[in-house]
């Protein structure tokens, strides 16, 4: 429960009321400034609670953004202010008379909520401010300022404005064509059925799960039912952050629920039509791991280069060609939305997918698959490999640590990185170590020894890519290249061995490990730091599995289903460790609200 304190005698014929109760807030009268203490004191420490203006005069979605919004320790419009648990203490410092604000005098041109705003601000309290556009939000002066704030909240229809801003301000050609014109009003239904964000979030999962499960089958009836079930996945997918916008319910975990069951949702899928394909005698599970890899190490350029060119960043404006040319480009409307669809965006590439199931063949669906995203990971990297050569910044120790958090090195990198000298150049030791490991698995026997010295190097020099911290120009590269060789490394093998199982059992290995990558993703960009340092030491960082995978193959490769039972034995360990934890963390998690817009969609 919240509440709110009106901050003043009640105004005749006023909605104000009924509208606070409406937004889930116990309304409580102050008649004088001096009540303001007392009625705070009796509001519980951990509730939210507002101050409004009785004179307020605005749309009810002001209010809404303004007062209900979880993301925001403090939040203010004219007239209005609230605070959650962690500004509690600036606010009873500023009705105290703790600050410069003039919170006990109020005279009638005064509005109380906005001195206590200005003041908790001035006490190192950040305030958010809420882009109302169209909406009004005003505590008039006068009865003139008055009926001039009436008419234009008459000339404002709120919720149309509220519908319209639960779609994201940028998205791809299919979802903004196709889906959210209807899906908007799903998200509304939902909301007034008392529906979450997470629910609709599970619909989405358990809906990609079933499509799965019929392209499993192997028939063409199957696969027409599994297209027609992965838009509708998606449908959901849109729907559930549209409700998160719409009802302004955001949540750390719903962030990270919504990341990781597009990634599981994506991948189950993939393992459908794998299944599928073998049903109808052929084996595509090679391509469904390679998809899977392209995929989730496109995701990690992505992160990689945000967390470095965001986070922490103190970056001079971009003047480089390569962004005049983008912002060019973007002058004309066609061209943005060419450059958002050939980057194969969530949108794109499930449509594509479902189209492809329904009238082709799971292999003709990985083909196109690995064409397409093979052309949007060289697409994008290229690009950001030129705004970082081109932009000057320089990374603050924050941005530094999250790529040393991305990279996740192990017990035997770790070691390597505290005892090795700091050489220059981390991206270009990594990919050497990378190159040489792939190139080891791609060229020599399975189970030869060069191949385990090639792992064993590629664990030293993973080592020495993170002696130093990460701050150089194209230091972002050094993760996704770890990514690249652990998860490659693990196709290659299992794709060589011949032995019977194997990539079906590597695709279980490589979805725990992702899995553990994008967790270690969502916790950073949820301000909790990567996952606790004794869980990467027991899983091995990217080096150690390396490393046993390649010892495994060596071993067992020879020995018929030995290595298929290791590989599978090692998935299930990793997962069972890292979902136990996972789950118990976000469960537990006390990270302040985020609404992460994710992969454009």
């Amino acid at each position: 429960m919240s509440t709110a304190i009106l901050t003043g005698p009640p105004v005749p014929g006023s909605q104000l009321g009924p509208d606070l109760l409406a937004l889930g807030f116990d309304v409580q009268q102050a008649f004088l400034p001096d009540d303001l203490p007392r009625l705070l004191a009796e509001v519980p420490a951990g509730e939210r609670v507002a101050l409004v203006d009785p004179r307020f005069l605005g749309h009810v979605h002001a209010l809404r953004l303004a007062l209900t919004d979880p993301r925001f320790p403090a939040a203010s419009v004219s007239g209005a202010l609230t605070v959650q648990a962690e500004a509690r203490p600036a606010l009873t410092r500023a009705l105290a008379g703790g600050t410069q604000a003039p919170a006990a005098q109020v005279g009638t041109a005064s509005v109380l909520a906005d001195d206590i705003a200005a003041a908790i601000e001035a006490d190192g309290v950040a305030v958010h401010h809420p882009e109302l556009g169209s909406l009004v939000a005003t505590v008039p002066a006068d009865d003139v300022a008055a009926v001039e704030a009436a008419r234009a909240i008459a000339a404002v229809d709120d919720e149309s404005v509220r519908l319209r801003n639960a779609v994201k301000s940028r998205d791809g050609f299919f979802t903004t064509h196709f889906i959210s014109p209807y899906s908007r009003y799903i998200a509304r239904w939902c909301a007034r059925r008392g529906l979450t964000p997470n629910q609709v979030t599970t619909a989405s999962l358990i809906t990609a799960l079933i499509a799965a499960g019929c392209a499993a089958t192997g028939t063409r009836g199957g696969y027409v039912a599994a297209g027609v079930l992965l838009i509708l996945s998606f449908v959901l997918d849109c729907t559930d952050g549209q409700l998160a916008r719409y009802s302004l319910q955001y949540s750390t975990m719903g962030a990270w629920l919504d990341a990781t069951f597009d990634r599981a949702k994506e991948y189950a899928y993939y393992a459908g039509l794998a299944l599928g394909a073998a049903r109808g005698g052929d084996d595509v599970w090679a391509l469904a791991l390679g998809a899977m890899v392209l995929q989730t190490c496109r995701h990690v350029v992505d992160f990689s280069f945000n967390e470095a060119h965001v986070v922490g960043t103190d970056a001079s404006a971009n003047t480089s060609p390569t962004a005049a040319l983008s912002d060019k480009l973007d002058s004309v409307g066609w061209t943005v939305w060419v450059r958002r669809m050939i980057v194969l965006p969530i949108g794109e590439r499930w449509a594509m997918i479902a189209v492809l199931t329904a009238v082709t063949t799971p292999r003709i669906v990985f083909y196109a698959l690995l064409i397409g995203c093979a052309f949007a990971a060289c697409y994008t990297t290229a690009g950001r490999v030129l705004r970082s050569l081109t932009r000057r910044a320089t990374r603050t120790d924050r941005a530094a640590l999250a790529l040393a958090e991305l990279a996740d090195s192990g017990p035997v990198a770790q070691l390597v990185a505290a005892r090795a000298p700091r050489i220059p150049g981390p991206p270009v030791v990594a990919a050497v170590g990378a190159a040489a490991l792939v190139a080891a698995a791609l060229t020599q026997p399975v189970g030869s020894r060069q191949t385990i010295v090639a792992a064993v190097f590629y664990a030293v020099l993973s080592g020495l890519a993170v002696a130093r911290p990460l701050k150089g120009a194209l230091d972002w590269l050094v993760p996704p290249l770890f990514r690249v060789a652990e998860y490659c490394t693990v196709l290659i093998l299992a794709a060589r061995s011949d032995v019977n199982g194997a990539l079906p059992a590597a695709f279980g290995l490589v979805s725990a490990v992702a899995y553990h990558h994008y967790d270690t993703v969502y916790r950073i960009k949820g301000g909790s730091g990567a996952p606790p340092k004794w869980l990467v030491r027991l899983i091995g960082g990217h080096e150690g599995r390396t490393l046993a995978v390649t010892v495994l193959a060596a071993v067992l490769a020879t020995r018929d289903t030995d290595f298929t039972l290791a590989l599978t034995a090692l998935a299930a360990a990793i997962a069972l460790v890292v979902l136990v934890e996972s789950i118990r963390f976000w469960v537990s998690s006390g990270a302040p609200a985020v609404h992460d817009e994710g992969e454009t969609a």
